[in-house]
């Protein structure tokens, strides 16, 4: 299955939970689309983990494919496999460069990578999946850093979390550590996650 590029808006409203983590989509419309939004029929176990799961794998915006795969590495790792998982997806280039201001979105941000504007630790990487680890710099190509859309979203601060660090006078992100569980994806049950794959 490939990656989902409709309307996130429409999946927001149908999950009750804002994938691109502003509230603009629910805000206006808060039920689900269609003719039938407005007529909520209880959720199963089962849709209730199948909803979870959907809520992070949008927000991310990965294919269920890459989804799978990074939940089955996390499983490997040592910790509690759910918030392995998530700093696991945290950790992608494409979310940090997302999390250091210079995309609005992660979609921009991911464009920003597969374009081969960014550069970690000095080389290009054009790899949205590729994995940091805390220590790694993260900085736009020479050629890139007069960018209308980076320039737009470095003035609004859109999304800046605190184990990233903008040096905004050298233009280098650096990846400070691994986030805490409070940081990311407050309203998430990443158990149920775990579940839905262990049924």
């Amino acid at each position: 299955m490939s990656r989902y590029t409709g309307s996130t808006w429409k999946i927001s409203r149908r999950l009750g939970y804002s994938v691109s983590e502003t509230g603009k989509e629910i805000k206006k419309r808060p039920y689900a689309p269609g003719q039938h939004g407005q007529r909520r029929a209880k959720i199963s176990g089962y849709g209730l983990q199948l909803q979870e799961k959907q809520k992070v794998r949008f927000t991310y915006g990965l294919s269920e494919k890459q989804f799978r795969k990074t939940f089955d590495e996390a499983g490997r790792t040592k910790g509690k496999h759910g918030v392995v998982f998530l700093t696991y997806l945290e950790s992608r280039l494409d979310n940090i460069v997302y999390r250091l201001g210079l995309a609005r979105t992660r979609a921009q941000a991911r464009q920003l990578v597969n374009h081969g504007h960014m550069l970690v630790d000095g080389k290009k990487v054009d790899i949205p999946s590729y994995r940091l680890t805390p220590g790694q710099t993260v900085q736009l190509r020479e050629k890139s850093k007069q960018l209308k859309v980076v320039q737009e979203s470095l003035e609004a601060q859109f999304a800046t979390a605190e184990f990233v660090d903008f040096n905004k006078d050298t233009g280098v992100g650096t990846y400070v550590r691994y986030p805490e569980r409070n940081e990311i994806l407050q309203e998430v049950n990443e158990q149920l996650i775990v579940e839905f794959y262990n049924r």
